[in-house]
């Protein structure tokens, strides 16, 4: 696969909702110059994978056409940095802390509203979104990010995979190729991908109907 690694302006130089502007910028592009939206898969971890999902709701908020699915690992998708997984594992994260992230947040945000769908995925409209893959690590301060935008996404009808490997930290898909437990997280996100084009392919709609899932897994 060809892929689109978008070189988005950071905050606090370039503040909400820059980062947002430059990923649907980067998106019609591809769409522009003739790259089949059923042939997009989105991605992105932590505040990546916020971004990921926030790119979804922009596109359907600009008439443009959804990828074909999204994977978001370890997502930090609600701003507002008020879930419970903040406090239960605050020891056990050592790359994330609610310090970091309320201070993040609100360097990112510079006083506008941590409900905005758009910088916090979780507080927005899911229906008719692709089929999504969260991957989190159950030590993670943002377990409860990706269990709630699972839920979200859920009840409005989006296929969902929410998978929660045991032991692992924040982003632990970098350890890629010399841990065991990264290779199997990126192996299924490629699997994944395939899947979501494969499927897309076999529709003549540019947004392809999903169904909704109970597919919460741990594991082992």
């Amino acid at each position: 696969a060809e892929v689109v690694l978008v070189d988005y302006r950071l905050a606090p130089e370039n503040p909400f909702p820059a980062a947002v502007d430059d990923a649907l910028a980067a998106y019609a592009a591809l769409l522009a110059a003739g790259q089949p939206a059923e042939r997009i898969v989105a991605a992105g971890d932590s505040a990546g994978g916020g971004l990921a999902a926030a790119l979804l709701l922009g596109a359907r908020e600009r008439g443009l056409p959804l990828p074909a699915g999204a994977a978001l690992l370890s997502p930090w998708a609600d701003l507002t940095n008020t879930a419970a997984s903040f406090r239960a594992n605050a020891e056990s994260d050592r790359m994330f802390s609610k310090q970091a992230a309320d201070d993040a947040a609100a360097a990112y945000l510079t006083g506008g509203d941590p409900k905005n769908p758009l910088a916090s995925p979780v507080f927005g409209d899911w229906t008719g979104m692709p089929p999504l893959l969260i991957h989190v690590g159950d030590t993670e301060v943002l377990l409860d990010d990706a269990a709630r935008l699972a839920e979200v996404a859920r009840a409005a009808g989006v296929s969902v995979r929410h998978e929660i490997y045991p032991g692992m930290p924040h982003v632990w898909h970098l350890g890629y190729p010399h841990y065991p437990e990264a290779v199997r997280a990126l192996e299924d996100v490629a699997a994944f991908a395939r899947q979501c084009v494969a499927s897309a392919a076999r529709t003549a709609l540019a947004q392809p109907s999903v169904t909704a899932s109970d597919s919460t897994t741990t594991l082992s």
